[in-house]
């Protein structure tokens, strides 16, 4: 073990991920099963985001936040993933304490930014249903770079209160992380020093993001709700609908592993089912998201009909 030495202790200078398992057998099952997941989410999202860029008919604000979600999807997935894959093909994953925080940061920057553009979604279909008249105006490209910018910056501001935690932190014993991927968590357990501080900055700034982008999306469906609900149409109420599903069913797959992970006390569940719920938010979910749009949003498969069409024809 690489090491620095600071006045009577050993400093770690890097990480050993012990991963899911240590079987053999299910190693190999896992590595096949996560590596198919990992090539659907970056073909699947690549693809959304392609055909959103060269259909005209999605050159709507639901549509640019829905391509720079797939994006963040990609680069979240891709920033743990493939550290999984090698964790199952050798004896030990060894990751430096710079490589660490970087995959650290990463996980939080894109998270937290999927966080705020689901927000922005909500709020946009909150315009589309209620207030459809001045639809131009409030969701206009200004707005909708604005509100992307924001989406951003909260990931960096989260990100930062992270790493300025992760570095005030001493490693100075074992440098072995129960987990497959840099999380705080399990960093913070092995640290040495004084952890009253650094574990309850990141804690209060995820915190108050989750709560603040939970409140937007929350406000927004209840109006969408009330309003849908004043529709004397039936054909109305079912378009409106339809054009939520997919957004509500992405938003409950991400809040709900957020609020397992992050917000359920660490008394209430094991690292192994830590472990099980953080693949699913770090692999599944950005699998799933352009999955759920493309069987739930019928202009998304109008958009790739056509687009296959001209393949075909050209």
């Amino acid at each position: 073990m690489d090491s620095l030495v600071d006045g009577n202790h050993t400093a770690v200078t890097e990480f050993i991920l012990l991963g899911l398992t240590n079987d053999p057998v299910l190693r190999v099952i896992l590595f096949m099963v996560i590596l198919c997941i990992y090539l659907v989410t970056i073909s699947g999202n690549l693809s959304t985001i392609i055909l959103i860029r060269v259909s005209s008919q999605l050159q709507h604000p639901m549509y640019f936040f829905l391509s720079h979600l797939a994006f963040a999807d990609m680069v979240f997935s891709s920033s743990v993933t493939p550290n999984m894959l090698v964790n199952f093909l050798v004896e030990k994953n060894i990751i430096s304490y710079l490589g660490c925080a970087i995959q650290l940061d990463s996980v939080i920057f894109f998270g937290t930014a999927e966080g705020f553009l689901l927000a922005a979604m909500a709020y946009d279909r909150f315009v589309a249903i209620c207030n459809p008249l001045l639809y131009s105006t409030k969701m206009s490209t200004q707005v909708c770079v604005q509100l992307l910018v924001v989406a951003y910056i909260g990931g960096f501001l989260n990100a930062s209160t992270f790493t300025l935690s992760f570095i005030s932190l001493f490693f100075c014993g074992s440098n072995r992380i129960n987990h497959f991927f840099c999380d705080f968590s399990p960093l913070v357990e092995l640290s040495c020093s004084d952890v009253s501080v650094p574990e309850v900055v990141p804690s209060f700034t995820s915190g108050s993001i989750i709560v603040f982008t939970v409140i937007v999306i929350a406000v927004s469906y209840i109006y969408i709700l009330i309003t849908i609900l004043k529709m004397h149409s039936t054909d109305g109420r079912h378009k409106a609908f339809s054009t939520c599903t997919s957004h509500l069913t992405a938003v409950t797959l991400f809040y709900g592993t957020i609020t397992f992970i992050y917000v359920m006390p660490k008394s209430s569940y094991s690292t192994d089912q830590n472990k099980v719920v953080s693949v699913f938010y770090t692999v599944v979910i950005p699998m799933l998201n352009p999955v759920i749009y493309s069987l739930r949003n019928n202009e998304i498969k109008e958009a790739l009909k056509r687009q296959l069409g001209r393949k075909i024809l050209s």
